[in-house]
């Protein structure tokens, strides 16, 4: 290459060039949304108790496919521990007390059921193609932004939590005889500044969105356009016999 001086000008080596960043290989972000939106609509609706194993059963295989071991073994004891006090709990004591947990339970359950296909959502699709698959399913700018900010802010709390927590320990705040000793005090330790964190982390994931545009009325494009491929057929043949299951399934008298 010749420049305008007449000398050649220096090739760039390929390790000073940047690497182009990469999609982890799944399901398209539009597959994941819609089945995160069509198991929470049928799970937390009237009558929703007969979609819980079809959820539990799909959040179980998005972490298998995802080959994430720990939660899809956590996911079914997680589910069976909350059914336990949910629904043989009641049947020891009739008590008030112990009809009201039974009660929290069985809606504890269903975040349960549906939280497995959130974390899925999460660990898988990056913020900025959750927010093209949003903008392809037509979705006003109002829903985009807050959602790109929740996507964000989950795992940043998560990290803000162990940090106050390894605080706490450092100053011999924590533990569990701590808690056990001082629960009021400890709790305070250990809200008070999450509470400062989420707030201040808030703002600024919020104006790093408005930043980037995502408030804008301009339709900016994607280099990456989504497509579906054979995972969104598996995964829509399956959640076809899952549904049909839990339809036709009929509970013992």
């Amino acid at each position: 290459m010749i420049s305008t001086l007449g000398r050649p000008n220096p090739v760039m080596p390929e390790s000073a060039v940047p690497p182009e960043p990469t999609v982890r290989a799944g399901l398209d972000p539009r597959t994941a949304v819609l089945i995160l939106l069509a198991a929470s609509i049928a799970i937390l609706a009237p009558g929703g108790e007969r979609f819980i194993p079809a959820v539990l059963i799909g959040g179980v295989l998005l972490a298998i496919f995802e080959r994430a071991w720990r939660r899809a073994l956590g996911l079914p004891v997680a589910a069976a521990i909350t059914a336990a006090a949910a629904y043989l709990l009641p049947l020891t004591a009739a008590s008030p007390i112990v009809g009201l947990v039974g009660v929290l339970a069985a809606y504890t359950l269903r975040l349960v059921a549906v939280g497995g296909i959130a974390a899925h959502l999460i660990q898988t699709i990056p913020p900025t193609r959750f927010i093209v698959a949003l903008r392809s399913l037509r979705v006003p700018s109002v829903f985009t932004v807050p959602g790109a900010v929740m996507l964000r802010f989950a795992p940043t709390i998560v990290a803000e939590a162990q940090a106050v927590r390894d605080a706490m320990r450092l100053r011999g705040l924590g533990g569990r005889w701590a808690l056990l000793r001082h629960p009021l005090r400890s709790i305070e330790y250990f809200t008070v500044p999450l509470i400062a964190s989420s707030l201040r982390v808030a703002e600024d994931l919020s104006a790093s969105a408005l930043l980037r545009g995502l408030g804008a009325l301009a339709r900016p494009t994607t280099m990456r356009p989504l497509r579906f491929g054979p995972a969104d057929a598996a995964a829509a043949a399956i959640v076809a016999v899952l549904v049909a299951a839990s339809a036709l399934w009929v509970p013992l008298p």
